[in-house]
């Protein structure tokens, strides 16, 4: 027995920093930082989101934060399936999840047991078929490359945890490496800097502040600089420093190299037709790391490859999954989708 194709569709994103939730006819019903806070006590979900993002640095002892997803994989599967309940249950879809095909957009390290509990997540809702896809491959299609022509496409993945890259081609990922430096690891290089060269100690909150007012990857004209607060390691009193866009870009090129020593090793190891192909269609850059103020620039001086950043690069996985919709679709018609399989993942992959 095949499943109907006129079942609602819903797709998320799970990503490292934000959490997103797309339904079918409705867009974006979620957007939401991918953090917890629980009461130790009560061992209790008190905030998650926003809210609790606003509590980061701010917390007793009775409370402890929580990422589900740290680094490309899941640290709490426990929270993580909170998190999933929660949102259903916020949305208030649960009737709406009844039959419904359900598209999960995990990070690439992510194990086959911790897809099939997330899996089971969504199952438990009522949900028919539930497919879990790596975040690149969606980020691709939301960056409009179409992944089904035979046709090579290099695409580097900057999100919160980690960066993947990978090329694409003939509908799926054909080579693919992850690397675990990406907007988190910016913003705790960040940190390591102004400790290091102004004995001051600041919250997350400032260094994502300053990757985003001051941060780049080649000069820029009118550079400035960002007055910052913080607590001072020596004496504990409150201090105050000024940091120049020159010195954060110093601090970003460190760790960017690592990234590019990435890239390098992906295109040694890509078949020679598809290096072709690259060689046409250039860099593709997606997520949060490609807000960096002239990533592209960076990158197209580094490889002398065409490089363009995605339309939209923070909701490229989820855009992916709106166009993975059609394919889905598509498939269920042709049958690949039985619902008496367990694992309907590896009915996508030829």
């Amino acid at each position: 027995m095949y499943i109907e194709t006129n079942r609602p569709f819903i797709s998320l994103d799970l990503g490292t920093s934000n959490i997103l939730a797309y339904v079918s006819g409705q867009g974006i019903v979620y957007s939401q930082p991918s953090l917890m806070a629980y009461d130790n006590n009560l061992n209790k979900l008190i905030a998650i989101g926003q809210e609790a993002y606003e509590m980061v640095g701010k917390v007793n002892d009775h409370i402890r934060m929580v990422t589900p997803l740290v680094d490309g994989v899941i640290a709490d599967l426990d929270a993580a399936k909170d998190l999933l309940k929660h949102i259903f249950d916020r949305l208030k879809m649960m009737n709406f999840w009844k039959s419904s095909v359900v598209v999960l957009a995990c990070p690439s390290g992510v194990t086959e047991l911790e897809r099939d509990a997330l899996k089971m997540v969504a199952k438990d809702m009522g949900a028919d078929l539930v497919v879990v896809e790596e975040e690149v491959k969606m980020s691709a299609l939301g960056a409009g490359v179409n992944i089904e022509l035979p046709m090579g496409h290099l695409i580097v993945d900057i999100g919160g945890g980690t960066t993947d890259i990978a090329i694409v081609a003939s509908g799926d990922v054909v080579l693919s490496r992850s690397v675990k430096v990406a907007g988190n690891y910016f913003n705790d290089e960040i940190l390591k800097f102004v400790r290091a060269e102004y004995n001051i100690a600041v919250g997350i909150k400032t260094a994502e502040n300053i990757k985003k007012n001051i941060g780049s990857l080649v000069k820029y004209p009118n550079e400035r600089s960002m007055q910052i607060y913080g607590r001072d390691i020596v004496s504990g009193l409150p201090k105050e420093a000024k940091v120049n866009s020159e010195e954060i870009r110093n601090v970003l090129l460190g760790a960017f190299g690592r990234i590019t020593d990435l890239v390098i090793e992906v295109m040694e190891s890509t078949p020679p037709e598809l290096a072709g192909d690259i060689m046409k269609n250039g860099i593709v850059l997606c997520g949060g790391g490609a807000l960096v103020r002239n990533v592209d620039k960076y990158f197209h001086d580094i490889f002398q490859l065409p490089t363009r950043i995605a339309a939209d690069p923070l909701n490229c996985v989820i855009e992916g999954t709106k166009a993975y919709e059609k394919i889905i679709l598509r498939k269920i018609e042709e049958g690949f989708y039985d619902d008496s399989q367990e694992t309907f993942l590896q009915t996508l992959k030829k």
